[in-house]
């Protein structure tokens, strides 16, 4: 399955955030990490944190855990060039953190206009394993790279906290706690000893196909195997067939449109977000296919 780089740059050109741009320019394009940096500094606060939509759906100017995450992802591309922004945003995350360890699904959101409701209505005094799963997933990507994540407070906190929800974990959780239940292990295996024996007790509220339709979401929103374990060499890998891995790269590969961008299969809340998230799709989907092999 081919995959046309040529024309996925073409689309962001003419769809996608100067962050998304510039993010494809340093993976794809032998662009340099500063000019990422500089994007992602237009969503940066005072306080340490990212708002400003950094997270599509999620409007607000204000520092949110959804805006920390997509910082993660781009400090993770960055390397050391990001490390002072990503020891200061895990310093945020710190102040932010409930007594339990864990991250509010949201904060307080002011300005909700044009917000995803599940976002601006979020109980911001109960942690949630699935914001803090994923964020610390994504922190544990920084870490290889900035060590002064590896060795955070925050990360050690935050790890203990999803350790444990993990392993009280009820049958039937939602399809996005329990993906980012498993990404979290996975990314989280170096360090923890643990992680794959866990991901086994897991195994059996997977399907083998690895498709878990997202309740409250879109019709065709599912949580499909990359996003349980997107990256290769981990233990969430073994819930899956290689069949079953090989079959999602054909079927992310295949998911280029005509106009050389990707789509997501959520519902977006406002005009802005739809667009965005095409560009951040195209830039993840090919990041991801290069990962494994495919590019």
């Amino acid at each position: 399955m081919n995959v046309d780089l040529a024309a996925a740059a073409d689309f962001l050109a003419g769809s996608a955030r100067v962050l998304d741009r510039r993010r494809f320019e340093l993976l794809f394009g032998g662009g340099r990490p500063e000019p990422v940096l500089a994007a992602v500094d237009g969503y940066r606060n005072p306080d340490g944190g990212y708002g400003w939509g950094l997270e599509p759906d999620l409007r607000s100017a204000s520092s949110q855990p959804g805006g920390a995450l997509h910082a993660l992802e781009v400090f993770a591309e960055t390397g050391g060039a990001g490390a002072d922004r990503a020891r200061q945003l895990c310093d945020w995350l710190a102040s932010v953190t409930l007594p339990d360890g864990g991250l509010p699904f949201a904060l307080p959101v002011a300005d909700p206009a044009a917000c995803a409701p599940f976002w601006a209505a979020a109980d911001a005094t109960r942690s949630s394993l699935q914001i803090t799963a994923v964020v610390a997933a994504t922190a544990y990507r920084v870490a290889a790279v900035v060590p002064g994540v590896a060795d955070h407070p925050w990360l050690a906190r935050a790890t203990d906290h999803c350790l444990a929800a993990i392993d009280g974990l009820p049958a039937g959780a939602h399809a996005m706690e329990l993906a980012f239940a498993v990404r979290f292990l996975d990314a989280a295996a170096p360090t923890c000893p643990d992680a794959a024996a866990r991901i086994e007790r897991l195994r059996g509220a997977v399907p083998a196909d690895g498709l878990l339709h997202v309740a409250g979401g879109a019709p065709d929103e599912y949580m499909r195997p990359l996003d349980f374990s997107p990256l290769p060499g981990g233990p969430g890998r073994s819930l899956f067939g290689t069949g079953v891995v090989d079959a999602e790269l054909d079927r992310l590969a295949a998911g280029q449109h005509d106009d050389g961008g990707w789509s997501v299969d959520f519902v977006s809340y406002s005009p802005a977000a739809a667009l965005e998230w095409r560009g951040h799709q195209t830039v993840h989907a090919l990041s991801l296919l290069r990962a494994n092999g495919r590019l």
